[in-house]
Parts: structure tokens; sequence; C-alpha cells
């Protein structure tokens, strides 16, 4: 691949691969110089994962807090110590005779703003170490409580021990700790059987590739036939078009004010503000600062 091209490869992650290894496997395939990520995966988890690729890498902040979709199966009555199936089993119980509409009423009471108390086994760091490091020695350290957010949460299956559902929620959130929670709820505990990304920050599944597509697409296509344009990845953030003074303002660096940026309602949609050129290519991000009126670079594509 020439080191010209730059965007976004959504993969499908395989389970039981890490997101350094897909993020290595991605590189290694394209021959890039630098591949980066937006938002990791547990190792036993599937789905959507946005790779950007060359300087791409530099818009990777703007996909890190986004929102996310999961579909997970919860098997109650059995914790693991990673609350996921990977991990040694801590306790198991009998699964209590709960009906339909009592399991509901218990996931209802995980939406919305909740406090979560990040999993022992994640890759959060304690004095630059990652927590699962900490607890492969016996050393397990339990993070504050964070706020994170539930959307949605609807329950798509019943077979006891087992439930599947479906969750929409806030970057942060560990789904198999909001699965280990339902459970204590419940009163059995449980662990997450599996669990599937299907949407991340406006990518979906249906944009995703599996690596051995992917690695068929690199070979017999231009990257541009499977990859996301770096215009295209950020649509949804407001924008202008600039002519020929903007554009020489950006490209030497130019402090830029409101009378450069004239976006209209379209500004009301957040302080990041794309500039592209005539052939929609990304010159730039700029943020607004309201209070002054004017703008900064976050990152400037010459």
């Amino acid at each position: 691949m020439s080191l010209d091209h730059h965007g976004f490869v959504v993969i499908d992650k395989p389970e039981n691969m890490s997101s350094a290894r897909v993020v290595s496997h991605v590189k290694r395939t394209l021959d890039a110089k630098k591949v980066g990520h937006a938002g990791t995966l547990d190792p036993f988890a599937t789905g959507v994962m946005i790779c950007c690729v060359n300087r791409a890498t530099r818009l990777a902040r703007f996909f890190l807090g986004g929102d996310k979709k999961y579909e997970a199966l919860l098997h109650l009555g059995i914790e693991t110590d990673t609350q996921d199936a990977t991990g040694h089993i801590i306790s198991e119980d009998r699964v209590p005779d709960c009906s339909e509409s009592e399991i509901q009423a218990v996931f209802r009471s995980f939406t919305g703003p909740l406090q979560q108390m990040p999993p022992v086994y994640s890759a959060l760091k304690h004095k630059g170490i990652p927590l699962y490091k900490h607890a492969r020695r016996g050393k397990p350290i339990q993070k504050p409580a964070r706020q994170i957010v539930v959307q949605a949460l609807h329950i798509t299956d019943i077979q006891l021990p087992y439930i599947r559902f479906e969750v929409t929620c806030s970057a942060g959130t560990y789904v198999r700790t909001l699965g280990a929670d339902i459970g204590n709820a419940l009163g059995c505990g449980g662990h997450l059987k599996t669990l599937r990304r299907t949407q991340s920050s406006g990518f979906a599944i249906a944009d995703a590739m599996t690596l051995e597509v992917f690695e068929e697409r690199a070979a017999a296509e231009t990257f541009s036939r499977y990859a996301v344009g770096m215009t295209e990845a950020l649509e949804t953030m407001p924008g202008r078009t600039a002519d020929k003074e903007l554009k020489s303002k950006i490209v030497n660096g130019v402090p830029l004010t409101q009378k450069d940026v004239i976006l209209g309602k379209s500004a009301d949609k957040g302080n990041f503000i794309k500039i592209i050129d005539a052939n929609r290519e990304l010159l730039a991000v700029i943020e607004q600062n309201e209070t002054l009126g004017e703008y900064h670079y976050c990152c400037v594509f010459n």
C-alpha cells in the first residue's frame, strides 16, 4: 500500500484475538507506516473495531468518545473473576425462578446514568501498569466507580439460565460488568458468555470486514474501494469548504477568526469543525472558542 493512502478500515474483530493483534495485522497487511484504533475490544468479544491508517490516526480522538451498541449473552448463576467466559469460576448459585416481568424490571433499573465499578481485569492502568496484570499477579486493584450512561437496554431472548440482550451505551461502559451487576441484582450472579459490538461511533457491523475479507480486498483492490476516507468518516461534524484565501491561512498556520469560518446553523452541532478543499480532501479540524470568538487548530493535513 502506498503511504499516500489515509483513512479508516473497519474490521469485524474475531474472537480470541486482542485488539493490539488486529492493529498489527492491519499494519502488516497494508505495509502502513502507522495504524491505530478508535476503541479496543476484549479478546473474547467480536465485532466493530475501527482501525485508523496513517494520517487518520490523528483523528482517532474524535471517535473514542462515541456511543457503542452491543449484543450480549448473559449466563446467570455462575460468576467468574473476569466477568466473562474466559475467567475462573469464583461462585455458583441457583438461578431463581423469575418471571419475565421481574427480569424486565431489573433490566429497566440499569438504564440511564449509572455509577459503574470498572473490572479489576481491564486495560485501565494503575501506576502505568494495566489492571489485568496486577490481577494476574494476585494483587487486584479496584478503581473508583465512574459514571456511564445506558441509553437503551433490551432483552431479545430468555432461556434461563441464559438471557440475550442488546445495549446502547456511552464510551467507557464495561458490558461484562453490566451483565455481572444484573446477575447480582437477580440474586444469583452471572457472567457474559458472548459479546459482540454492532455499532461504534457511527460505524456499524454492516461496514465491517472479517480479517480474511480484508486481506483479499487489500490484495485485489485499491485502498479507497474498501476504506473510509477521512472526510467521509467525519460526516456528522459541521464543516466548511475552503476558498483559496482560507486554504492559504491553514497551510501557513495563520490563526482563524469567526470571519474566516462562517457556518450558519451547522455551528450548533458542536465545537469541532472540519475544513475541506474543493476535492473534499480534509485540510484541517479546528475547535471553536466561543468565549474569544476564534479557533485553534486540532490537526492540519497539508
